[in-house]
């Protein structure tokens, strides 16, 4: 893999941190819009507008444009596999964001750096050992302490968080067997294509599309699909600066931003339901991004 011209890893770190807050954003309209449209519905509204950053994401990757924007990924059958697990992804987080406090189905959804360790053994053939297997398991403690089974406020919701935790690891897995060759945002479109497709096939089985309610909500819809497509837009440029690695750490920015948004929209504080769970969360999230990264300086030394 040839190297970047430029490593700017302030800038892309500064982008990722932009993607957060817009990703949180597009949480907080979902929240509103939830109790009137289904989580399919969402998904499909988000995807289309969601679309057109994607698009220019695409044009203005240098990878694609020095390759001579070639359309056709020959892995196809991967990416649009990606793009359907997308769609259940979304799918489970929305109705999360839906019913569970925004805090809490925001967490839980940050387990997802254990679930790709986990699933890069037997798709990657990967080997992991006991350091990282460690760190996993303690993101998984902290992931059943904030979802509470025993609590008397526990709800079965707090599955829908993990499962798209899940896959939208799995997801991020596939990516990873797609050709190093292929621009990351032609990868990219092919699966939020199908992620459209995906979620307007899903919407039949929720009770199908709901009648706008007023003028008023074609606005949030457009500025969900904008904070989605932005925020999408804003990871893709951070990792064309600098390695993965070096912005991962500062995803979990979004727990802490999840936290005051949730209070400060829907007057949400579950303190005693995130905590200690969140910072097991965050421990075993970052154990896992030190120890593979340690690796991977250790292959290429």
């Amino acid at each position: 893999m040839s190297a970047r011209p430029e490593d700017r890893t302030g800038q892309a770190i500064l982008l990722s941190l932009v993607a957060i807050v817009l990703f949180d954003l597009m949480g907080l309209v979902i929240k509103h819009l939830s109790p009137h449209y289904s989580a399919a519905e969402l998904s499909a509204y988000r995807n289309v507008v969601g679309l057109v950053p994607t698009v220019i994401a695409l044009w203005l990757s240098a990878a694609w444009h020095s390759g001579g924007r070639q359309w056709k990924v020959r892995q196809w059958p991967l990416a649009c596999a990606r793009g359907g697990i997308i769609a259940l992804a979304q799918l489970c987080f929305y109705y999360a964001l839906g019913t569970l406090p925004f805090a809490t189905a925001a967490t839980i959804s940050y387990c997802n750096a254990m679930f790709m360790t986990a699933l890069a053994v037997p798709l990657l053939g990967e080997r992991v050992g006991p350091a990282r297997w460690s760190a996993v398991l303690i993101g998984f403690a902290g992931v059943i302490l904030v979802m509470g089974p025993g609590r008397e406020t526990f709800s079965a919701a707090a599955l829908a968080p993990l499962g798209a935790a899940f896959a939208y690891a799995l997801a991020g897995v596939l990516a990873r067997r797609i050709d190093a060759g292929v621009p990351s945002a032609l990868v990219n479109l092919y699966s939020s294509s199908v992620a459209l497709f995906g979620s307007v096939l899903l919407v039949p089985l929720m009770g199908g599309f709901s009648e706008i309610r007023q003028t008023e909500d074609i606005g949030w819809i457009a500025a969900m699909g904008c904070f989605g497509g932005l925020a999408v837009l804003c990871m893709v440029t951070a990792y064309r600066k600098t390695e993965q690695s070096n912005i991962a750490p500062f995803s979990y920015f979004g727990i802490p931003t999840a936290f005051v948004f949730g209070w400060l929209f829907f007057d949400e504080a579950p303190w005693s339901d995130l905590f200690p769970g969140a910072i097991l969360i965050v421990i075993g999230g970052l154990l896992v991004i030190w120890r593979e990264r340690r690796l991977r300086r250790g292959r290429t030394a």
